[in-house]
């Protein structure tokens, strides 16, 4: 039984998952964990047998939360690896290769809840200013990815939950990206995305 944690649709993904796909997807990203945590190395799904939404390529991210708190982000804003190969792989990535948090243990299974994120063709925004930027941010539908010289950040569009102010998203990300904002970055480089997210509990 799949839950349905968020959904942010956009008509520049390919497809939206059905039903099957998704818990197909998320059944990919739950295996790989839990042969993880045994020690076995999963190769992964036979791609050839796979749907073929599931055999194309496409930026994602698993996110992995523990009893309602973060325990690994892993993902790629673009990848041709076709999306049932990479996502189990990101999952294992999230689980046990997050340097800012804990790696997953047996112990935490009851409470993990998996998401899976599959993002739309980026697009480029005017960011000459952080007004310019923020009149092209629209909240709890775009995710925003920002750089600078070599400096580089991004927020999913679930982080509107997190923080659903546009300045106070915009200034997160910054942050994280570790940037100055006075003054603004003069090469400043801004692109957003949406994406459909599909996630559900371990059983």
């Amino acid at each position: 039984m799949i839950v349905w944690l968020g959904m942010e649709h956009s008509s520049s993904l390919e497809a939206s998952l059905t039903s099957e796909q998704a818990e197909l997807l998320l059944d990919t990203a739950e295996i790989a964990i839990r042969a993880s945590l045994k020690g076995t190395l999963y190769l992964g799904p036979d791609v050839e047998l796979l749907p073929e939404r599931l055999r194309q390529p496409c930026g994602a991210f698993v996110t992995l939360h523990v009893d309602g708190q973060l325990n690994g982000c892993i993902g790629n804003i673009g990848s041709d690896e076709p999306i049932g190969a990479c996502v189990p792989k990101l999952a294992i990535q999230a689980a046990f290769e997050d340097s800012r948090l804990p790696r997953l243990k047996h112990q935490d299974l009851p409470g993990l809840q998996i998401e899976i994120s599959l993002l739309s063709p980026r697009s480029v925004v005017p960011s000459a200013t952080a007004d310019q930027l923020l009149e092209h941010l629209t909240p709890h539908l775009h995710g925003l990815i920002i750089a600078s010289g070599r400096l580089r950040a991004l927020f999913l569009p679930s982080v509107w939950e997190q923080i659903p102010e546009p300045k106070d998203f915009l200034g997160q990300l910054l942050r994280k990206a570790g940037m100055a904002t006075d003054p603004w970055p003069t090469d400043m480089r801004a692109e957003v995305f949406t994406a459909d997210t599909y996630g559900r509990r371990t059983a």
